[in-house]
């Protein structure tokens, strides 16, 4: 790891600890995040986590840039993992059946196994949050085994039902609200993600954990689940 300390803009630096993704980054970033936070102290706006970089955004009428500056390679120095990733474990209820996940066969094809060893591969592992962003609740997640990871979509879906779960490369995640989206659809959760009533907004946070749990439809009704179609969302299908 050799950290980088690069400007965003007259008010934000971003601190660069790595340049790929993986799951061994996070202990670093949050490390990092706590020391950014106690050093800036009042003159933190804002402090924004993502796979291998922090992005730091400061008053200005509190420090200058050269303070900021001082001050982020001051939070470098002598860093060390954290020993407890201090995120929360979520698991979350999937349905996942080709109605509201079109792509959990094409997966399974691709991947040479049934359907119900895609459920439980996908389901086996414990999954970092990485970031949020896209829109709204939407975390970044992984990384899914390599036997699951499927390109995105080469077009788009001009609409991807709320809660429906997906697949990008290595990556998983599930959309919080209806928007447009090119992830391989593979089911979709009752739970709600994003919430304008929940502190935070957003059900999970960079470094929180997530792991699914497959759950048939009733169970999915019955937890306030829509089922309806994604063709039907899409307007494929009447």
């Amino acid at each position: 790891m050799t950290p980088r300390i690069e400007v965003s803009a007259i008010d934000c630096l971003t601190l660069r600890l790595f340049d790929t993704i993986d799951e061994r980054n996070m202990p670093w970033l949050l490390a990092a995040s706590r020391r950014i936070a106690t050093l800036f102290g009042p003159a933190l706006v804002d402090l924004v986590p993502s796979y291998t970089t922090l992005m730091v955004h400061y008053d200005l009428g509190l420090l200058s840039s050269t303070q900021a500056h001082a001050c982020l390679a001051r939070a470098v120095d002598g860093l060390e993992a954290a020993q407890e990733s201090g995120g929360a474990l979520h698991r979350v209820p999937v349905w996942y059946d080709p109605a509201v996940g079109p792509e959990l066969e094409l997966i399974a094809r691709r991947a040479e196994l049934s359907v119900q060893q895609v459920v439980e591969r996908h389901c086996a592992h414990e999954y970092q949050v990485f970031a949020l962003g896209f829109a709204p609740g939407f975390a970044f997640m992984g990384l899914v085994e390599e036997c699951l990871a499927t390109p995105r979509l080469s077009t788009p879906r001009k609409r991807v039902a709320a809660g429906s779960v997906g697949i990008a490369d290595r990556q998983t995640a599930a959309y919080p609200v209806v928007s447009p989206g090119g992830w391989n659809l593979i089911g979709r959760t009752p739970v709600k993600l994003f919430d304008y009533q929940r502190e935070g907004y957003s059900l999970v946070r960079p470094g929180d954990r997530v792991r699914f749990e497959p759950i048939d439809r009733d169970d999915f009704l019955r937890l306030g689940g829509d089922d309806t179609p994604q063709a039907v969302i899409e307007g494929l299908a009447a």
